[in-house]
């Protein structure tokens, strides 16, 4: 059976509660109201649910636990759904989940390879270039060299960050 949450003023569901003692209490009476509104039967439900369909999940914490939920969310700049559901994500598909200064810094750090790259493949045509004419270019062997050692660095950068990142999300350090 399907279950409807409302939220209500106290003096609306005082009143309602008044209308409903006599008539089969609370859960009773408004059925019955839905039904008469509603003037028809109810329709078959459906056994498949649509493809995309979210639900929502609630937790009820004691204000202690919701208090450091809510400090450790405020670390990553989170909310706490947002938080919970990085957390749950995490765990349920293995991957990391990047707040938003770090999907910035992952992008910066892509760009910066991209960068890289593009002068990589230009040196590349100019060695070629000047293979063919017999000569070594130092100036594009130093400027490779130089390149190598960032990407490195890029690249060591990066599996910290997403060790750290699934560290974070696997035990909560």
């Amino acid at each position: 059976m399907d279950r409807l949450t409302l939220r209500l003023p106290a003096d609306l569901v005082h009143r309602f509660d008044a209308a409903a003692a006599g008539r089969g209490g609370r859960s009773r009476f408004l059925r019955r109201l839905m039904e008469e509104a509603s003037q028809a039967p109810l329709p078959e439900l459906v056994a498949a649910t649509p493809a995309g369909r979210t639900g929502k999940l609630t937790l009820r914490l004691a204000e202690a636990d919701l208090a450091l939920l809510e400090a450790e969310a405020a670390v990553l700049g989170l909310s706490r759904t947002q938080w919970s559901v990085a957390l749950i994500r995490r765990r349920l598909h293995r991957r990391p989940q990047l707040t938003p200064p770090e999907a910035f810094a992952f992008i910066a750090v892509q760009r910066e390879l991209r960068r890289i790259g593009v002068n990589i493949n230009q040196i590349a045509r100019a060695m070629n270039t000047a293979v063919l004419e017999g000569t070594v270019l130092d100036l594009e062997m130093a400027q490779l060299a130089a390149f190598d050692t960032e990407i490195r660095a890029h690249l060591t950068g990066l599996r910290g960050a997403f060790e750290g990142n699934l560290a974070y999300w696997s035990d909560g350090t």
